[in-house]
C-alpha cells in the first residue's frame, strides 16, 4: 500500500465495522515496487519522532547536578524532557530559525575555505565521559554539556570546528544573555590572566578568523574570534583550572569573554574540539591521549548522549566494530576534521556524480544539515525518490527541497544511506536522520539533506546525520571512526 489507507465501496458487516473502529498501524513498504533488502531498508517509527504538545516553562538553569564514575570514565548527568528551555515559540517559527542559522553557519564555514572565490565570501589514559544534549533546547544549533572552570560549573556548546575554548566573563561590556550565572574572575583563585609581555602570549597561535595579542597600554593577552555570520566573542586570554568530569587540568588556557554576541543562546560559551594547540584536544594531551568521540542521541528535545574524551573503547556502547579512516591533513583547513568521500549507495545502489572524484568533505558537529555537492546531491535525490515512491508530496522548506506528507502512517520504510570513506569505512546514517520534520504532526516531513550551490564548494556532514553513532577522532593517529550505537546518557 503506497498512499495510503484506501476505501473500499463495499457492504460492511458489523465486525468489519468493529475492526475499522481500531486504531491503524500502517507499516509502508517502498512503493513503486521498489526491492530492498532488509539490510538496505529501515524502519522509521512516526510518531516516536513527533514533538509533544505540552508546552513548558523555560528552566532557569541549564547544568546537571549528578555524576558517577564507570569503567575509568567519569559521567555526569544530563536531564531531559524540555529541561533547560521551556516552548515559547512554535515548532514552525523555531525551525525556521534553526535552517536560517544553519544555513549561516554553512555560508560562514565556506568563505573561510581557501579555495572560496572573495565574490561568494561577500555573499554569504585516563576517561571522562559526560552527557551531551541537543543545544536546540537552548535555541542554538549544536550540542552542550558542563564543564567546571575555577569552582563554578558552565554550559558550553561543543565545536569540532572551533578551537578556542571561552565563556562569558564579568564584568561584562556587552553580553548575550545566559541562562547561568556569568563565569567571575576575581572570586577564582585559579584564574591568572595572561601577561601581554610573556613569551606564552607571543607564541599563541589563534584558530583562523581570531585574531590575538597586545596594543599600547594593554597589560593581558587579548583575543578577538569572529564565526564570520556576525557572532563573536573578544576578550583576554587567561590560565584557569578545568575540571572535566573530574579530571582537572591546571594552567588550561582559555578566553574571558568581556564582548560577546551571537547564536549561542543560553550557554555560558564554547568548548573549542579543533586542531590547533589552542584547543582542548592538544590542552588534554597528556591526560586524554588527543582521542575523543561522541554519540549524538536520535531524539533532540528528551534524550541524552555523551561526550567521551579518552581512547579506551571499552567506555562504547558500540553495537558495530569502529571502522577507520584517514583525517586529511591540510594546514589550510585547521582547525577542521577533513575527511575523503569516495562514495555514497541509497538501498543498496551505489552512487554515481562528479563530486566523488574530488571528494573532500568537513565532519562538522555545529552544522545541522549535510551539505553534498550538486552532483551528489542530484544523483542521491533521484535515487532516494525512486526508492520512496508514491508517498503524498508536501512543499520545500528552507534548504529542504524534497518533502512528503507522512501524517497519514505510523511507520514507513526508508531506504538506507550508507557514507563511504577512504580505505573502506562506512558510516551508516541512523533512519531518525534522514527526515526532519518540518510541522510535528507529520504533514511536512523532508529528505534532511541539502545541495551546496556550487560544485567547488566542500561538503559538510552534519549532526543531523550523526545521530546514534560513536564517532571517534583520534588527532595523534591522524583518522577518525565510526560504529553504530544506541545513544544513551546511562
Amino acid at each position: 500500500m503506497a498512499g495510503g489507507t484506501r476505501i473500499l465501496p463495499f457492504p460492511l458487516s458489523s465486525s468489519t465495522h468493529l475492526l475499522l473502529l481500531l486504531p491503524l498501524l500502517v507499516l509502508a513498504a517502498p512503493a513503486g515496487g521498489a526491492a530492498l533488502s532488509p539490510a538496505e531498508w529501515r524502519v522509521l517509527s512516526l510518531h516516536k519522532l513527533r514533538w509533544g504538545d505540552k508546552d513548558t516553562a523555560p528552566k532557569n538553569t541549564c547544568l546537571p547536578q549528578k555524576s558517577r564514575r564507570q569503567n575509568g570514565a567519569t559521567i555526569l548527568e544530563m536531564r531531559h524532557h524540555d529541561y533547560c528551555r521551556g516552548r515559547s515559540q512554535s515548532w514552525e517559527e523555531m525551525t525556521k530559525r534553526l535552517m536560517l542559522s544553519d544555513e549561516a553557519r554553512v555560508r560562514s564555514l565556506q568563505s573561510r575555505m581557501p579555495t572560496a572565490p572573495s565574490s561568494r565570501i561577500q555573499e554569504g589514559n585516563s576517561e571522562a565521559r559526560f552527557p551531551l544534549m541537543s543545544g536546540v533546547k537552548l535555541q542554538t544549533l549544536n550540542y552542550i554539556v558542563t564543564i567546571g572552570l575555577g569552582e563554578k560549573k558552565m554550559a558550553v556548546i561543543v565545536d569540532t570546528g572551533s578551537d578556542l575554548t571561552w565563556v562569558q566573563c564579568k564584568p561584562c561590556l556587552y553580553c548575550y544573555n545566559q541562562k547561568d550565572p556569568l563565569f567571575d574572575p576575581s572570586t577564582s583563585s585559579s584564574y591568572k590572566p595572561i601577561p601581554c609581555n610573556s613569551a606564552t602570549c607571543g607564541s599563541l597561535q589563534l584558530p583562523a578568523g581570531a585574531m590575538g595579542g597586545c596594543s599600547m597600554n594593554q597589560t593581558s593577552c587579548k583575543y578577538s574570534l569572529s564565526y564570520g555570520d556576525g557572532s563573536y566573542t573578544r576578550g583576554e586570554l587567561a590560565h584557569e583550572r578545568i575540571n572535566l568530569a573530574g579530571t582537572t587540568v591546571d594552567g588550561f588556557v582559555f578566553g574571558c569573554g568581556r564582548t560577546n554576541r551571537g547564536l549561542f543562546g543560553g550557554a555560558s560559551g564554547l568548548m573549542g574540539l579543533g586542531r590547533s594547540e589552542l584547543s582542548l584536544v592538544s590542552q588534554t594531551l597528556p591526560q586524554f591521549g588527543g582521542v575523543f568521540s561522541y554519540c549524538l542521541p536520535s531524539r533532540e528535545f528528551d534524550s541524552s548522549g555523551s561526550l567521551v574524551l579518552g581512547g579506551d573503547p571499552s567506555v562504547y556502547n558500540n553495537s558495530t566494530p569502529i571502522a577507520y579512516t584517514r583525517v586529511v591533513s591540510d594546514p589550510q583547513l585547521n582547525p577542521f576534521y577533513l575527511l575523503n568521500l569516495t562514495g555514497m549507495s541509497i538501498g543498496g545502489v551505489n552512487q554515481q556524480a562528479s563530486g566523488f572524484s574530488t571528494g573532500r568533505i568537513l565532519i562538522d558537529s555545529g552544522t545541522v544539515i549535510t551539505r553534498l555537492v550538486p552532483s551528489i546531491y542530484k544523483a542521491l535525490k533521484a535515487e532516494f525518490l525512486k526508492q520512496f515512491s508514491g508517498y503524498p508530496s508536501a512543499p520545500g522548506f528552507s534548504i529542504l527541497d524534497t518533502c512528503f506528507n507522512l501524517s497519514g502512517y505510523q511507520e514507513v520504510n526508508v531506504p538506507t544511506l550508507k557514507l563511504q570513506f577512504e580505505g573502506g569505512a562506512e558510516a551508516i546514517v541512523d533512519v531518525s536522520g534522514m527526515f526532519y520534520f518540518v510541522k510535528r504532526d507529520a504533514s511536512q516531513v523532508c529528505l534532511a539533506l541539502a545541495s551546496l550551490p556550487y560544485e567547488d564548494e566542500m561538503g559538510i556532514i552534519g549532526n543531523y546525520q550523526q545521530k546514534n553513532l560513536r564517532v571517534v577522532y583520534d588527532t595523534v593517529g591522524s583518522r577518525l571512526g565510526f560504529a553504530e550505537e544506541t545513544c544513551a546518557y546511562s
